[in-house]
């Protein structure tokens, strides 16, 4: 070993998550902001902005139609079509901040049928 080198040793954790391989940082140590965002939300976020778009630009008549095409229940494509109507300051809470919500994906499309003022704070929790 040369002595113009230095040594640097982290103690990581590897653990199986939904079978795949992760690291776990040191215990002690507090995860970036993006680690703590559930990737599922931002998906279904962007998954019913697509299909909203889709109904607007009139690709689709209705959900039905556009849930035979995608290959998914209608029950699940109303249901997760109506994020696409969250408040702007949620949001922009939920994609740009990475901001961690209270609630899950599914109370949040219940939240999402509540005027704008009160998503925030029922989202959030605060």
């Amino acid at each position: 070993m040369s002595t113009d080198s230095i040594q640097v040793f982290v103690p990581l954790t590897l653990r199986r998550k939904n079978g795949r391989p992760k690291i776990l940082p040191p215990a002690g140590t507090v995860p970036e902001e993006d680690n703590l965002q559930n990737p599922h939300i931002l998906r279904a976020i962007g998954r019913a902005w697509g299909w909203r778009r889709r109904l607007e630009a009139g690709e689709f008549d209705t959900a039905k139609d556009l849930a035979a095409d995608i290959g998914l229940a209608e029950r699940h494509v109303t249901r997760e079509l109506k994020l696409a109507y969250l408040a702007p300051s949620v949001l922009r809470r939920l994609v740009y901040k990475r901001e961690v919500p209270a609630v899950t994906i599914r109370e949040m499309t219940d939240i999402a049928a509540l005027p704008w003022v009160e998503q925030e704070a029922e989202v959030f929790g605060g």
